[in-house]
C-alpha cells in the first residue's frame, strides 16, 4: 500500500492511504464541505410552516416529521388536511382527507365514485385506502432546484381543499345515501 500526505489550503495535514480498492484520482482529494443533507427541503418545510401560519391555517407539526396537520372548513363538511415535505426528494404533498371512511361494503362503488371524479381533474386526484376506507385528495409539487415560494404552496393547497369540498357530499350520498356512482358524479358536475 502506498501513503500519501497531502497539504490542503487550510494548511491541514492528512494522509491518504491508497491500497487494495483503490477507487482512482476522485478519492485522492480532500473531502469538500457539503451543506447537510436535505438543506433545500428543510427550507421548505420552514417556508410551508411559515405559509400555513400566515394565510391562518393553524399548522401543528407531527412530532418528529416534515408534516404539518391542519384542518379546513367547506360549505360541505370539515376535512383534516396534512402538508409533507418529502425533504430528501424536494417534494411537497398534500393531502385532504374525508373525515368518514368508506364501510367495506361500499368500498367498490365509492372506488368507481373517485375513479368517475378524477377523470378530466387538472389538478391532483382522489385516492381511496382499500384496507379501511380513508379517502383523500392529493396534490403535489415537485420543487427540485427551485424555491418553494408561497404562490406554490398555495397553488397546490386551494384547488385540494375546494375540490374535496365540492365532491364531498356526493361522496357521503355514496358511501351511506345508496346513490350510484354515476348519479353522484352526474349531480355534481352537472352543476358546474
Amino acid at each position: 500500500m502506498e501513503t500519501v500526505q497531502v497539504m490542503r489550503q487550510d494548511n491541514a495535514d492528512f494522509k491518504i492511504t491508497k491500497g487494495n480498492g483503490y477507487m482512482g484520482e476522485e478519492f485522492d482529494q480532500p473531502e469538500k464541505e457539503q451543506e447537510p443533507e436535505h438543506t433545500a427541503g428543510l427550507h421548505a418545510f420552514e417556508a410551508l410552516g411559515r405559509f400555513l401560519a400566515e394565510d391562518g391555517w393553524h399548522p401543528q407539526q407531527l412530532e418528529g416529521k416534515t408534516i404539518y396537520r391542519t384542518n379546513f372548513l367547506g360549505k360541505n363538511g370539515e376535512l383534516r388536511c396534512y402538508a409533507q415535505i418529502h425533504t430528501e426528494l424536494q417534494q411537497f404533498i398534500f393531502y385532504a382527507v374525508a373525515t368518514t371512511r368508506a364501510p367495506e361494503e361500499v368500498r367498490l362503488a365509492v372506488a368507481e365514485f373517485i375513479t368517475r371524479a378524477n377523470y378530466g381533474l387538472r389538478i391532483g386526484n382522489f385516492e381511496m385506502d382499500y384496507s379501511d376506507g380513508e379517502v383523500r385528495y392529493k396534490s403535489s409539487i415537485d420543487f427540485e432546484g427551485i424555491e418553494l415560494a408561497p404562490n406554490l404552496i398555495r397553488n397546490a393547497i386551494y384547488p385540494a381543499v375546494q375540490t374535496m369540498d365540492r365532491y364531498l357530499m356526493g361522496l357521503m350520498r355514496v358511501m351511506y345515501g345508496g346513490q350510484t356512482p354515476y348519479e353522484a358524479i352526474a349531480e355534481i358536475e352537472g352543476s358546474q
